[in-house]
């Protein structure tokens, strides 16, 4: 591979008269050698990084390919070509790693959140030209634009292992409803259904006497599987509660699991710095068509992070039970009186438990970030 010289645009500048002295350079301290700043983009693959290079203000440089060993090695080449090297890749299934690994070697490094490149719709998708669209993008937000890339929050290793936890907790869960449907629908073919939660030992007992004995050896096969998978969920359940804030420090109605996961998928409550990025985090915020003199505003955009909205709502449904003298509760009482008593629009009450569940992520950062109480909150402790 070729080495290009890189120069820095003050050891090409002319006076009036002749060149800059090389050595007034040194003397000032300045590396004549160097560029100021080199962007990369990455797509990153399994066995192979595709990198679009980017120097100072030049055009963006033909891509490369490079095994992940190969890889870094020629980030740390670059890192003596340049006075600082600027990198960025896509969030995806290979986690922060790579991330980690180049902050450890001096490199800036971010993760941002995926999109579709192709913006002109010309339906050409190769990782040369989503690694050159990267590195465009990551020197325009270098430069001050802030819309260029939507940037993603690296949690520390210690809030990543919490948050796989709690996520492998409901894949536990969609498991054990995934074989129990399917189990259900075998035994409908015959006729049958069966009871809620029909592989514990004394409803199973029950079901072996009325089931043929083919479809009872199948079963079986599901029940031992289910009983396993469940035992499996109780024990991260222990683990991830374990994990959570004393009773009286949290709202009551939000358990300890609960909370952990809101916590989890937050990661750090004190990266907001308004409650307008709360609420847009969470895309419980409502969708817009609006142009000209015409505005409408229809459903939740659900731009945001779904697991985190999911336990949002939970929550909401349960501090309307559990918390009467919420304060964003008394604002919707009699919207929730005349939709509870059948007067109010269909789904008007789903319509307020989705704006509580709006304001309570915005009242868990106020109380993770300290800047208000249970108590100015309306909330009674656990």
């Amino acid at each position: 591979m070729k080495q290009y010289i890189l120069t820095n645009p003050m050891a090409t500048q002319r006076t009036s008269k002749a060149k800059i002295d090389q050595s007034d350079l040194k003397k000032a301290g300045v590396e004549p050698d160097k560029a100021d700043v080199i962007y990369l983009g990455v797509d990153v693959h399994l066995r192979q990084q595709v990198v679009c290079r980017k120097v100072d203000g030049a055009a963006p440089q033909p891509a490369q390919r490079f095994g992940p060993e190969e890889f870094k090695l020629w980030v740390a080449r670059q890192m003596k070509l340049a006075h600082k090297v600027v990198c960025c890749y896509e969030a995806g299934p290979f986690g922060y790693v790579l991330h980690r690994h180049l902050e450890k070697a001096g490199v800036e490094c971010l993760v941002v959140r995926p999109q579709n490149w192709d913006t002109h719709g010309r339906r050409v998708k190769t990782d040369g030209r989503d690694a050159c669209a990267l590195v465009e993008g990551l020197a325009r937000y270098k430069e001050g634009n802030n819309k260029a890339l939507a940037v993603v929050t690296v949690p520390q290793e210690q809030v990543e292992q919490r948050r796989a936890l709690t996520r492998y907790r409901e894949d536990l869960v969609k498991e054990v409803r995934r074989m129990a449907l399917g189990a259900r629908g075998r035994a409908l073919t015959q006729g049958l259904e069966l009871g809620h939660r029909w592989w514990r030992p004394k409803a199973w007992a029950v079901w072996l006497a009325k089931l043929p004995q083919w479809l009872s050896d199948i079963l079986d096969c599901s029940r031992e599987a289910l009983l396993v998978l469940e035992r499996g969920v109780a024990r991260c359940t222990e683990q991830i509660e374990a994990l959570a804030r004393p009773s009286q420090e949290r709202p009551k109605g939000l358990g300890a699991l609960s909370e952990q996961i809101i916590n989890n998928e937050v990661i750090d409550w004190g990266r907001f710095s308004n409650r307008g990025q709360v609420s847009s985090y969470t895309g419980l915020c409502p969708s817009e068509y609006s142009s000209g003199g015409s505005r409408r505003q229809g459903g939740i955009n659900r731009h945001g992070n779904r697991r985190l909205r999911t336990a949002l709502v939970e929550a909401a449904w349960r501090l309307m039970r559990h918390q009467p003298k919420w304060k964003r509760l008394e604002k919707v009482r009699e919207k929730l009186l005349l939709a509870q008593s059948g007067r109010g629009k269909p789904g008007s009450k789903k319509k307020i438990a989705v704006e509580l569940a709006r304001g309570l992520a915005v009242d868990l950062w106020r109380l993770n970030t300290g800047k208000a109480t249970l108590q100015e909150l309306g909330l009674e402790p656990a």
